[in-house]
Parts: C-alpha cells; structure tokens; sequence
C-alpha cells in the first residue's frame, strides 16, 4: 500500500480487545511494508556500522606502507557511502509511508465506527474522547507502527556487529559483547514508571481536549449566560494538569538519555583502556584498535532507537487502548443484517412500546420524557442504543436488514443536527429520491431568511445556494440551523421520516408555516414527529400519547385535550396545581379547559418563543378544520399583544 493509494477499500476488521492486539493487528496488516522497511534498514545500519572497519583497514595499510590495502579500503568505504545515502533515503521513505498508512487506517477504522453507530456513540463515549482518538492519537499510534522495523533492522545489525568484533578482534570483541547487553537493558527498570507518567499526561491531555470540545460546542449558551470566564478557567486549570504531567514525563525520559549517553562512553572508555594495553603487549595492530573504538561509537547510533522504540510504545500503548476501546464498540442489535438488502413499505410499528405509525400518515407523538423520546425515535431508526425488541417496518424487523438498507427506509432527525461546513448546496447534495427539489424543501422549512442571511454574509456569492455555512452553522441562530437541517431531511423523501423535536428553537409564527408546509410536502409519506407543540399537533393525522413507556392514548389533538389530563398536562405545561382539578374529575362537560395562556405565562421555548402564546392554541382557537394560516396568524398576533 502506498500513499497515493489511500484511502483503503477496506481498512478490515480490527483486533481491539485490548491496546497491544491492536497495535500488532496493525503491524500484521502492513506486513510488506514492514519488510520493505526492514530491508532498507539493514542496508542502511549495516553501511554505517562498516564504516569503522573500512577506516580501521585504511590506517594499517598506511602503517604497513600498503598502497593495495589503502585502494580497498577507499573502494570499500565508497561502498559503504553508497549504501548508507541509498538505504538512509529509502528508509526514511518506508517509514513514513508505514507511519501515513497506519494513521490512514486508524482513522477510517473510527471513521466507519462513526457511521454504524451513529448518535449512540456519543452516549457511550465522550465526543472529546473521539476527537483525541482520531487527531493526536493516531500519529503516536502510526510511530510506534513504523518504528517497529527500524528497530528491528537496529538490533540486527548490533548483533551482526558484536558477533564481527568478535571475528575481527576477540580480546577487545568480548568486551564489546558484554558491555553492549548492560547498555541495552539498562533502561528497562525506568520504563514502567515512565511509561506511567506518559499514561497520566495523554489522560489529562484527553480530558482538557473533551473540556475543550464540549466548551466550543456550547458557546453560545455560555454567552448568553455569561459562562465563559468560567469555562475558560476550568480549561486553563486543565491545561496546566497537563503541562505539569508533561514536565513530570519529559523527567523521565531525559533521564533515560541521559543513561543513553553516559554508558556508551562509559564503554568507550572501557574499550580503549583495555586497548590500549593491548597494543602495548602488541597483541593487537593500531588499525585494529581504531577500527574497534569506531565501532563501538558508531554503534550508539543504532542504540539509540532501543529508547526510541521504547518510547514509542509508551506513547501509543494508552493511544491504542483508547482507540481499541471505541473499535470495539458494537450496536446494540445486528450489524450486518440477516435479510437481504431491501427497503420495506407499510406501517412502522415498536412492539415495545404498541407505536404504531400508519403508512402515508403524518404521525405526532406526545411523550413527557425528552431522553426517552430520543432513544424511541432511534428505535424507529433500526439503530437503538440499547438492546430491546426491534421495530417493524411493513412487518419486517429493522434491526434484521443491513444498516443501510434500514437508513434508507427509516430517516431519524436528531433534535440536535449538525451541520458540516462548505456552501449550502454541499449541505443538501444527499442521497435522495429526487422527488423533492431543494428550492420545495427550502420553502416547506421556511428557509427563506436563512437564505437571505448566507447571502449576505458570503462575499461573491451571487446564488444562496453557493453561500458557505461555517463550521456546525456556528454563524446562524438555533432556529436558522434547525430549519436548514428540516430542509435537508425533507429534500431525501424517505419511506419514513422521523422528526425528533424539529421546530423546538423556532418562533410561533414560523412553526404554524412549518407545520403546514412539512405536512403538504410530505403527503402520502409515513412521517413520524416527536413533539408537545400545539401547532404540530393540530396537523397531525394522528397522534400518540406515551405515558411510562407505553401507548396510554390515541386520537386527536382536540379530542386528547379534553380526555386525557396526562396529554393535556404535557402539551399546555401545567403545573402539579392545575392538573389537580383535572385529576379530581375535570371540567364540566361543555366547559372550556383552563390553558396556561389563561394565566398570562410568557415561558420562552427556543428563539422567541412564548410557551403561553404558543399553547394558547388550543382547541378553541384550531377547533375548526377550515382554519387557514391566515387565521392562524391572526390568532397569534392577538396573543402576543394580550401578552
């Protein structure tokens, strides 16, 4: 595999039951490149190491006035030049493409992860955790990955050496021998605790990039609340935990080259000790005693990665187990799909909870608890966070379809969509029917605003359509990214579409267009929308009330209101006082219900938006099925100048 080659058709299926098994998965599947590396290495080490025999020959053939000993060592040392610039070049060559490929790997491996699981993932993991795992992780992980063949290639060739000294010249080779075991492994005892100090560092280096992501995300409400001071100094408290973990961790590791540094001389030393009185006894020629000491420098150089490779593995051992940990997530429920790939019609039915959607009918569903309502429309997904019963599409389990197949059948709208960056045409450039135009989808969404305000904040943008989105929208209101989001799940027109709370940060005005707009476009369609706004609701053809789990009433909008306290107290957000009478046996029969607009509430929901004036719609006010927008409008306008 080479870097032009990249991305990979299939990045395969990662050991991730623990750090090290990753890290030697990794390793398996890039074999060749392993070899390829390793070859190169040799060559390169092998040259450099022969150098100080080469230079040894030069020197006793000067002594011995030998000008053919003098020509061969010249030709050998332009050998050994050769192979060093040849080997050096190619080297540095495989182990950066080991190292890029690795990465690439790594990163697709989350990348896929990502997608099967979806919203699930960040239930299971901290968003800050991923970021970390797919950024800085992956480089340390893809050094240890490379630098295991150049380690390899570095201890071959100390072996090849000591076992040459010892040939070349046993009385100062065994000395070499000796001495280059204690060198090696002296390092060992400090590893552990160094590898410790680097653990703690790359976990407080992952929280404060959590705190980070998680204070980036919300800053708008920190804004608005005044929060950021706060935050900020929350993040510099943990960003210096970790600039002091980081100081605690380089300790060590200076203390290690240190060691490096000191008993290599201490070996030169040594050897040039025991060979100098060896040349005085006359044992051995002045070449040989050059040769050997050059040897034993040289071979500091190959030493040295035996504190590179342990280093590396102490940085990317923690960066494996966080990426092991989240590779070896799983959906709740079958990932690859036992049925054949087929996109189901009929009624979208949840056994767990007795939810029924009727095809081609627009389906509003009540539930009081907002996280119980986002983990049943992830049911509806075919994706559930948790292990449960699956839901039934035309009779067919989702759960038993491939992934993909269920994503195209049933489309879920997170109450809290993202928006990538790029131009507003990128955004909605998504897998679709294309039974619905952009410009229908903009328009049911009510995006027309929105519209105007990229325009005008993207120079040269003559089209909307080219104006560029920011990163996550960060540039548009919660209203403005909600309904751009809307536009996006609409312009798809899936079999099923659900809506987790779409018009949430939106003003009354513009939700009664949305309402209308989402149900005119989405005619003969089965869309399901989780919702407590009256506005929704009255447009509903049907809907379902969730009460501890289950189906506690079906009907309409008017009708629950009048039948059902535990609907009309979520829906009109009355207190534990006003239901009391309801529970003592309700209003007389004729006699209007009480709403929270009776009582002048002005609770904001969203951008705006006034709870009392939007429950104020009750009804009274939506009682008759031939009231227009206009009405509607009219309606509101009324409210918001009595409130």
């Amino acid at each position: 595999m080479q870097i032009q080659d990249l991305p990979y058709p299939d990045p395969g299926v990662p050991d991730a039951r623990s750090g090290p098994r990753f890290l030697w998965w990794l390793f398996r599947n890039q074999l060749g490149g392993q070899l390829k590396s390793l070859a190169w290495g040799l060559l390169h080490f092998a040259s450099v190491s022969a150098l100080p025999f080469c230079v040894g020959l030069a020197i006793q053939a000067v002594v011995d006035r030998s000008g053919t000993g003098l020509a061969v060592a010249g030709g050998l040392m332009v050998l050994c030049c050769a192979g060093n610039a040849i080997g050096d070049t190619f080297l540095h060559r495989a182990a950066v493409t080991n190292w890029i490929t690795a990465a690439a790997r790594v990163q697709q491996l989350l990348a896929r992860k990502t997608a099967l699981l979806g919203s699930a993932l960040t239930r299971r993991v901290a968003a800050g955790e991923v970021v970390a795992v797919s950024t800085g992780d992956v480089e340390k992980i893809g050094w240890f990955v490379e630098a295991v063949s150049r380690f390899t290639a570095a201890a071959l060739t100390v072996v090849l050496v000591c076992v040459a000294l010892v040939v070349y010249q046993p009385a100062l080779g065994v000395v070499v021998i000796v001495g280059l075991p204690v060198l090696a492994l002296a390092v060992l005892p400090l590893l552990p605790r160094a590898t410790r100090r680097a653990d703690v560092q790359r976990d407080k280096a992952g929280r404060a990039t959590e705190l980070a992501s998680d204070t980036v995300a919300g800053l708008r409400v920190l804004r608005g609340i005044g929060g950021e001071e706060l935050f900020l100094d929350r993040y510099r408290g943990a960003s210096q935990e970790v600039r002091h973990a980081a100081v605690r961790s380089a300790r060590m590791w200076a203390l290690i080259s240190a060691i490096q540094v000191l008993l290599p001389g201490l070996l030169l030393i040594a050897v040039v000790w025991r060979g100098v009185h060896l040349a005085r006894e006359g044992r051995i020629e002045v070449g040989e005693l050059v040769a050997v000491y050059s040897s034993v420098m040289i071979l500091t150089y190959p030493l040295r990665h035996f504190e590179e490779i342990a280093m590396a593995y102490s940085f990317s051992r923690p960066s494996a187990k966080r990426a092991a940990r989240v590779l070896a997530l799983e959906r709740a429920t079958d990932t690859t799909g036992s049925r054949a790939a087929e996109i189901p019609t009929g009624d979208l039915y949840d056994p767990a909870t007795g939810l029924l959607a009727p095809a081609g009918r627009f389906t509003a569903v009540v539930c009081g608890d907002p996280d119980a309502a986002g983990r049943l429309a992830e049911r509806l997904g075919g994706h559930p966070p948790e292990q449960g019963t699956s839901a039934l599409l035309g009779g067919v389990p989702l759960d038993e379809l491939p992934l993909k197949s269920a994503r195209t059948a049933v489309l879920v709208q997170d109450k809290d969509p993202v928006l990538l960056s790029g131009t507003l045409r990128e955004l909605l450039d998504v897998p679709a029917s294309g039974a619905v135009g952009a410009q229908d989808a903009l328009a049911a969404a009510q995006c027309g605003d929105v519209l105007t305000a990229l325009a005008q904040g993207s120079l040269g943008a003559d089209d909307p359509m080219d104006a560029r989105i920011t990163e996550r929208g960060r540039s548009l209101s919660g209203g403005q990214r909600q309904r751009l989001a809307l536009a996006r799940s609409l312009i798809t027109d899936p079999e099923v579409l659900v809506l987790d709370e779409p018009t949430s940060a939106v003003d009354s005005h513009t939700e009664a267009r949305i309402a209308q707009g989402v149900r005119t476009l989405r005619a003969g369609r089965t869309t399901v929308v989780f919702t407590s706004s009256p506005l929704l609701l009255d447009r509903a053809d049907r809907i379902v009330f969730l009460h501890d789990g289950e189906v506690a009433a079906v009907g309409a909008h008017r009708e629950l209101l009048h039948t059902e306290p535990g609907y009309r107290a979520v829906v009109t957000r009355e207190t534990d006082e006003e239901t009391a009478p309801h529970r003592d046996g309700g209003p007389a029969a004729g006699e209007p219900a009480k709403y929270p607009a009776d009582d002048d509430r002005g609770i904001s929901r969203g951008e705006g938006r006034g709870e009392g004036r939007a429950d104020a719609l009750s009804d009274d006010a939506l009682s008759d099925d031939a009231l227009s927008d206009d009405d509607v409008l009219h309606r509101l306008e009324e409210i918001e100048e009595t409130a």
